[in-house]
């Protein structure tokens, strides 16, 4: 069976804004190691493909085996702009997680 990046990890979502913040947290140290050397801000930004207009950015929480990426431009406009269904965010930590990890 295919892995996803929700095998590796958990996930959580925020916004401010027209910023979507992600956190992927490790599910063990081997998988934060995985992850770190895998899940780079290219690849999350490809991922979302148009949804997210501006630059992914990375941060690595080493002490809490996590990655942070905030998306810019990612909430088309904000919460009290979008149309989106979601247009808080709070959905792009699980459609991250859906990710085909190979």
């Amino acid at each position: 069976m295919p892995r996803t990046l929700y095998d590796l990890a958990y996930g959580r979502a925020g916004d401010k804004g027209d910023i979507a913040n992600i956190s992927v947290i490790a599910r063990s140290p081997d998988a934060y190691a995985e992850l770190k050397a895998g899940l780079t801000a290219e690849r999350v930004k490809a991922y979302f493909g148009a949804m997210v207009g501006g630059q992914v950015v990375r941060y690595e929480l080493d002490n809490i085996e996590a990655l942070n990426f905030v998306l810019h431009g990612a909430l088309d406009g904000g919460a009290t702009r979008s149309l989106r269904i979601d247009g808080l965010g709070k959905s792009l930590a699980g459609t991250l997680l859906a990710m085909p990890w190979d």
